[in-house]
């Protein structure tokens, strides 16, 4: 019976390690992945310039995240690493999200940014950021940023363990998704026109 028993754990600690290292970018055993339709490598593959002019002219009139994952830079895909560049007009804010597939280390490279994430015990962590302050919120933990500044925009940069981190934005998967407004209304122990509020407020602008 013990060995039964110590067995089954073994067998699920398996599972569960096996389940963590696919949580990840898997490794890959050659140097680079080449796009299907690539015509050739050369140093152009390994160069993204969809950032450049980024910091000219005007600040955006609302928050702003500009990615440089492997969907829009393919050497990325399997290199682990990707990068975000957010820019937060005066009293903007990045919403609650999470990363599931990467922590996140964000350096604030022009003004100041209010941060907080919150564990699996339901503790927030925050912390004000001044210009050249870094931040890392772990990995699939909802997490936010805020320019509490009212008159100056707020610029950082996001860097992640994985070609494609993901986001998953705490508003609009709960009242954008089609989750029923009676289920919602007991999860939040509210009634129904409050939920339709909120979602009338989160939908998409024509």
């Amino acid at each position: 019976m013990a060995l039964k028993f110590l067995e089954l754990t073994l067998f699920s600690l398996l599972v569960a390690l096996v389940s963590i290292a696919n949580a990840s970018d898997p490794d890959i055993v050659i140097d680079f992945l080449v796009p299907a339709n690539s015509t050739g490598v050369n140093g152009t593959f390994f160069t993204y310039s969809g950032m450049r002019g980024i910091f000219d002219g005007e600040d955006p009139a609302t928050f702003k995240v500009t990615k440089a994952t492997f969907l829009e830079f393919p050497a990325l895909l399997g290199q682990s690493v990707s990068l975000a560049v957010l820019q937060f007009p005066a009293g903007s804010t990045n919403p609650p999200h999470s990363h599931p597939r990467s922590a996140e280390l964000l350096f604030v490279i022009d003004g100041s940014l209010e941060v907080g994430l919150i564990d699996t015990t339901n503790k927030l962590y925050n912390q004000t950021l001044q210009e050249g302050d870094m931040f890392v919120f772990p990995k699939g933990l909802v997490h936010y940023q805020y320019n509490a500044n009212t008159q100056e925009a707020a610029t950082a940069v996001s860097a992640f363990g994985s070609a494609n981190a993901g986001a998953v934005s705490v508003p609009a998967s709960v009242f954008t998704t089609g989750i029923d407004d009676s289920i919602l209304a007991k999860a939040f122990k509210t009634d129904v026109t409050t939920i339709q509020k909120l979602k009338a407020g989160l939908a998409p602008k024509a």
